[in-house]
C-alpha cells in the first residue's frame, strides 16, 4: 500500500482515484477545484480530501493529476499551494492529463530540480474505460521510475507501457487521437453512404467489422451513430483540444497532418451545430445535416 494523492476529479479522475483506493488498496487523498466533489468522493470511497494541492501531495509516495489542459496543470503544480511545494524528495508525480509534450518536459525538469520523479501518463479509453478500470496508459519517463509506478497505475488500467523519455507518453497519445480522428470520419462517411443506399447498417456492420475495416469505433459506436444518438462518450470539445495539441506539435516537428486538420475543422462545424458536448461520433450528424 502506498500513500497516494489524486488531483482533479472530473469524469476520468473521479473513477480513477476510486480504483486506486478500492482495487489498489492505497491510502488516497483527493483534491478538486470544486471542493464539494472531493468531499463526495471521500464519502463514497473512504479516502481523505485536502484543501489545496500542496496539502494533498504532502507526505505522498505518488501524486496523480488529471485536469483539463496545460494551463490547468501549471495552476495545480506551481506556487506555494501547488503540488511541487508539497512533494518530498523521492516522490513520483504522474500526470494523466492529455497535454503537450513540451509541458511534460518542463514538468520533468521542475520535478527533478526538487529531487522528485516525473512520468507523463495520458490515458485512452474514455469515461467507460475509467469507470471499468480498463484504461490504456502511455507513459514517458525514466525506466526505473516507471517500473516503480507501474503496479500503482495498474489499478485503473488494462495496459500500461513506457514509450520513452519524458514527453513520449504525450506524443503517443497524439498518435492515438490522430488515428481516431481519421477512423471516425471514415466510419461516418461509410454509414452515411449505407443509409443513402438503403442498406441495413446493422447487417452490414456485422459483416465488415469482422474484416480489415473493423475497429473499436465501428464495434462500439455504429449503433448509436445509426440511431442518431450522441449524448454520451468523449466530447467533441475535448477532441478539438487534443487535435489542437497534435497540430501544434506537428508545426514544431514538421509532420504533415492534412486529414487531422480537416477533421478538426469538421468538428468545429459540429460545435457550431450545438454539438460541443456530443460524442466524437457526431461527425455523422454533420454529414446528415439538411
Amino acid at each position: 500500500m502506498a500513500k497516494v494523492a489524486f488531483i482533479g476529479l472530473g469524469v476520468m479522475g473521479y473513477p480513477m482515484a476510486g480504483h486506486l483506493k478500492a482495487k489498489g488498496g492505497h491510502d488516497v487523498t483527493v483534491w478538486n477545484r470544486t471542493g464539494a466533489k472531493a468531499e463526495k468522493w471521500a464519502g463514497e470511497h473512504g479516502g481523505a480530501k485536502a484543501d489545496t494541492p500542496r496539502e494533498a501531495a504532502s507526505g505522498c509516495d505518488f501524486v496523480f493529476m488529471c485536469v483539463g489542459n496545460d494551463d490547468d496543470v501549471r495552476s495545480v503544480v506551481y506556487g506555494e499551494d501547488g503540488v511541487l511545494a508539497g512533494l518530498e524528495t523521492g516522490a513520483t508525480l504522474i500526470d494523466n492529463t492529455t497535454a503537450s509534450a513540451e509541458l511534460a518536459r518542463e514538468l520533468d525538469a521542475a520535478a527533478r530540480e526538487k529531487g522528485v520523479k516525473f512520468i507523463d501518463a495520458p490515458v485512452s479509453g474514455g469515461q467507460a474505460g475509467a469507470e471499468n478500470g480498463a484504461l490504456t496508459v502511455m507513459c514517458g519517463g525514466e525506466e526505473a521510475d516507471f517500473e516503480a509506478a507501474q503496479p500503482v497505475i495498474e489499478a485503473y488500467a488494462k495496459m500500461v507501457g513506457l514509450m520513452g523519455p519524458a514527453g513520449s507518453g504525450q506524443l503517443t497519445k497524439m498518435m492515438n487521437q490522430i488515428c481516431i480522428a481519421g477512423l471516425v470520419q471514415g466510419l461516418s462517411e461509410a454509414i452515411a453512404f449505407g443509409q443513402k443506399s438503403g442498406l441495413d447498417i446493422e447487417k452490414v456492420v456485422s459483416v465488415i467489422s469482422k474484416g480489415a475495416a473493423g475497429s473499436w469505433q465501428m464495434e462500439n459506436r455504429h449503433k448509436t451513430m445509426n440511431e442518431g444518438h450522441y449524448d454520451h462518450g468523449f466530447a467533441v470539445e475535448w477532441m478539438r483540444k487534443d487535435l489542437g495539441i497534435c497540430l501544434a506539435e506537428a508545426r514544431r516537428n514538421g509532420a504533415k497532418l492534412p486529414v487531422t486538420a480537416l477533421v478538426d475543422q469538421f468538428y468545429a462545424d459540429v460545435e457550431a451545430m450545438g454539438g460541443k458536448r456530443w460524442d466524437t461520433s457526431s461527425l455523422l450528424a454533420l454529414l446528415n445535416r439538411n
